[in-house]
C-alpha cells in the first residue's frame, strides 16, 4: 500500500471513528415518530453480521411494538428499580432519583436480543472449553446493532433492571433462550457529548491510558508510550492544591452572612475543600465510601495481641454481613461500605461488597525478618491505587479510610517511629485493650524490629516492606490515588496516620489532599498527625479503627462546602456589613 492509499483509508475511516465515539446509552429526548422498516432492517442486518466464536450465531431479535406488553415490561422494570433504589446508601439513593433508567414507553419499539446456547450442535469451536462464548457473541451483535443505530440518528438505551428469567417469561421466550439484551430504540434531535450517567454524575470514565498494559499485568502506557507503572504514575499527577481557589473561598467566607471567621475550623475545611477541587465552591464531598483493607500480621506471633488472629476473617464477615460499628455508621450517613482483602490469612467466600485483591496470606514476622518483600509492598500499595480509582470513578466525592488486622497497631507502631524518629514507647499504644505486660512487650518489639531493619524514611516503599502490613500499603496507595484524582479522603485513625507517612514520603503534596477525621487514642496517632501537618477534626478517644472516627467527621466536611455554596453574601442578601 502507498502512502497516499494509507491517507485515503485513514479519511474515509474518520466518520467510522465518529460515529463509534458518539454512540450513547441515550434514555431521553425520544421522537415519537415511528422507526421506517428500512431503517430497522438495515441495523438489524448489521446486528446479524457480528462475529460469533465457531460461527454459531447464537442471537435472535425480537421486535416489540405492542404497547400493552411493553407497559407490562416496564411495571416490572419499575419494581426493579424501586427495589435497587431502597438497598442503596442514603446518598446514592437520592442521586439515583434524578436518574432515568430506561425508555421503554418512551420510544416507538424495543428490541429484546436474545442468546440460544445450543445452536450449532455439540461441536461448536470454542463452546467445550469456553461455555459462555454464546453470549459474548450475542454482545457483539448489541454493539453492532448500537452502532448502526446511530449511524442512521436512532438513540438506543439498555435497560439493565429486571429479573433475566422473568422478563423472558414476560416476553414469550422458550426456556432455553437466555435474555442478554432489552433495548429501548427511536429518533432522537441530539445525542449528548457525553454519557447521561456521567453528566448526572453517576459515574466517570475511565481514561484509556488506566486500561492498556503492556506484556505484564500492570505496566500502564498508550502505544507507542514508554510503559509507566501505576505507583509512579499516580505520584507523577499529584500536585498541589489550587491556591487561587483556596483565596477565592477565602474571600467568598469573608463576604457571607456571619461575622468574619465566626464559623472557625470550618471555614479552615472549606478553603481546604475548595483547594482540592480548584473551584470555589467546592462540590459537596457526597457521595461517600469507607474502603476498609484487611489483612493478618505475622508479628502476631510475639504475643502482642490477645485476640486469636482469625478474628480478622471473622470481623470481615461481620462488615459484609452489616453488623459492625463501620456499617451502623455508615448506615446512618448513607455511606458504601467497600471492604478489600488484601492480606487476609484464611481464605474468605466471595460476597458482595468483597473486593478480593490479596497479595499474601498476611504479612511476615516483622520481629524476626522483614515482613513483606518490596513486591509485596508494591502490589498493596497498586491495590490502594485501584481501589480509589474505582470508587471515584464510580462516583464518589469522598473517600474514607478503613482498616482491619489483628496486630495491625504494632506494625503501624514501627510504621510512625520510622517516618517520625519517635522511639518505640512514645508511639506504641494499647491497639484492642492489651494489658501493662502485654504493651511492654508490644512496645520492645517494636524497638527491636526498628533496630534490626533501620529503615530508611526516604524509601517509603523499603520501609513498608520492612515493618509495615498489607493494609498500611494499601492505605497509603489509596490516599495516594484519591490525591492524584484531586478527590479529598477523610483519614481515620493510627493505622491511617502511618499509611499516610509513607504515602507523604512518597508525594509530599499529597497530604493538602487529606483531611484528618479524629485523634485515636493510639499515642503513635498524635506523633503522626504532628509530622504530617494535619489538626484532626475530632477528639472522641476512640481507637476502634474500621474507618468509625472519620466517618463521624463527614457531616463536618460536607457541610462545609455546602455552606459555601448555599450562604448568602451580604450583597446578594441586602444585608448590612458591619463597619470597616
Amino acid at each position: 500500500m502507498s502512502g497516499n492509499e494509507g491517507y485515503s483509508t485513514r479519511i474515509h475511516s474518520r466518520p467510522f471513528y465518529e460515529v463509534l465515539h458518539s454512540r450513547r446509552d441515550v434514555r431521553t429526548g425520544f421522537r415519537p415518530d415511528p422507526v421506517d422498516d428500512a431503517v430497522l432492517t438495515r441495523v438489524l442486518e448489521a446486528a446479524h453480521a457480528a462475529p460469533s466464536v465457531g460461527f454459531s450465531q447464537p442471537w435472535d431479535f425480537l421486535v416489540l411494538r405492542d404497547r400493552a406488553l411493553r407497559e407490562r415490561v416496564h411495571a416490572h422494570v419499575a419494581a426493579a428499580r424501586a427495589e435497587y433504589a431502597a438497598a442503596l446508601p442514603a446518598a446514592r439513593a437520592a442521586a439515583f432519583r434524578d436518574v432515568k433508567v430506561e425508555a421503554i414507553l418512551d420510544t416507538p419499539l424495543n428490541i429484546a436480543v436474545t442468546c440460544d446456547p445450543t445452536r450449532g450442535g455439540r461441536h461448536v469451536l470454542g463452546r467445550r472449553t469456553q461455555p459462555r462464548t454464546a453470549p459474548y457473541s450475542v454482545v457483539g451483535a448489541v454493539q453492532n446493532l448500537w452502532l448502526a443505530a446511530r449511524a442512521e440518528g436512532l438513540g438506543v438505551g439498555w435497560v439493565s433492571f429486571g429479573d433475566e428469567r422473568e422478563l423472558a417469561a414476560l416476553l414469550g421466550l422458550p426456556p432455553h433462550l437466555e435474555l442478554v439484551a432489552y433495548l429501548c430504540v427511536g429518533h432522537v434531535d441530539d445525542f449528548p457529548d457525553e454519557p447521561e450517567l456521567a453528566t448526572a454524575g453517576w459515574a466517570r470514565r475511565r481514561p484509556l491510558h488506566w486500561a492498556v498494559h503492556h506484556d505484564t499485568y500492570g505496566r500502564r502506557g498508550l502505544p507507542g508510550e514508554e510503559p509507566m507503572d501505576l505507583l509512579a504514575e499516580t505520584v507523577a499527577a499529584i500536585g498541589p492544591a489550587d491556591e487561587a481557589a483556596r483565596a477565592a473561598a477565602v474571600e467568598r467566607l469573608d463576604r457571607m452572612t456571619k461575622p468574619r471567621g465566626a464559623l472557625g475550623r470550618v471555614e479552615d475545611l472549606a478553603v481546604t475543600l475548595a483547594g482540592i477541587a480548584g473551584a470555589c465552591p467546592p462540590p459537596v464531598p457526597e457521595p461517600a465510601a469507607v474502603a476498609v483493607f484487611a489483612a493478618d500480621h505475622g508479628v502476631h506471633a510475639q504475643g502482642v495481641s490477645p485476640w486469636p488472629q482469625e478474628v480478622t476473617a471473622q470481623m470481615v464477615a461481620n462488615f459484609l454481613g452489616g453488623g459492625a460499628v463501620v456499617n451502623a455508621f455508615a448506615r446512618r450517613l448513607g455511606v458504601e461500605v467497600c471492604v478489600v482483602d488484601v492480606g487476609v490469612a484464611s481464605p474468605l467466600d466471595p460476597a458482595p461488597g468483597l473486593l478480593a485483591r490479596r497479595v499474601a496470606d498476611g504479612s511476615a514476622d516483622l520481629a524476626t525478618g522483614p515482613a513483606l518483600t518490596r513486591e509485596q509492598a508494591r502490589a498493596a500499595v497498586e491495590v490502594g491505587v485501584e481501589t480509589a480509582r474505582d470508587l471515584v470513578a464510580a462516583g464518589n466525592r469522598c473517600l474514607v479510610t478503613g482498616d482491619m488486622g489483628i496486630a495491625n497497631t504494632t506494625a503501624a507502631a514501627a510504621l510512625i517511629g520510622a517516618f517520625t524518629g519517635a522511639d518505640a514507647a512514645e508511639v506504641t499504644g494499647r491497639g484492642t485493650g492489651i494489658d501493662d505486660a502485654t504493651l511492654a512487650r508490644k512496645a520492645s518489639v517494636v524497638a527491636a524490629a526498628l533496630a534490626r531493619h533501620r529503615p530508611d524514611p526516604a524509601d517509603p516503599l523499603g520501609v513498608l516492606a520492612a515493618v509495615g502490613g498489607l493494609e498500611h500499603a494499601a492505605l497509603a496507595g489509596f490516599v495516594l490515588g484519591a490525591a492524584a484524582l484531586r478527590v479529598p479522603v477523610l483519614l481515620d485513625g493510627v493505622n491511617a496516620g502511618a499509611a499516610a507517612l509513607a504515602a507523604a514520603a512518597f508525594a509530599p503534596y499529597a497530604r493538602g489532599f487529606w483531611v484528618a477525621g479524629h485523634r485515636s487514642a493510639e499515642p503513635g496517632h498524635t506523633r503522626a498527625l504532628a509530622h504530617l501537618q494535619l489538626d484532626p477534626l475530632l477528639d472522641l478517644g476512640m481507637r476502634l479503627g474500621e474507618g468509625t472516627g472519620a466517618l463521624l467527621a463527614l457531616p463536618l466536611l460536607q457541610s462545609a462546602a455546602q455552606a459555601l455554596q448555599d450562604v448568602a453574601t451580604f450583597d446578594a442578601a441586602g444585608v448590612t456589613e458591619k463597619p470597616g
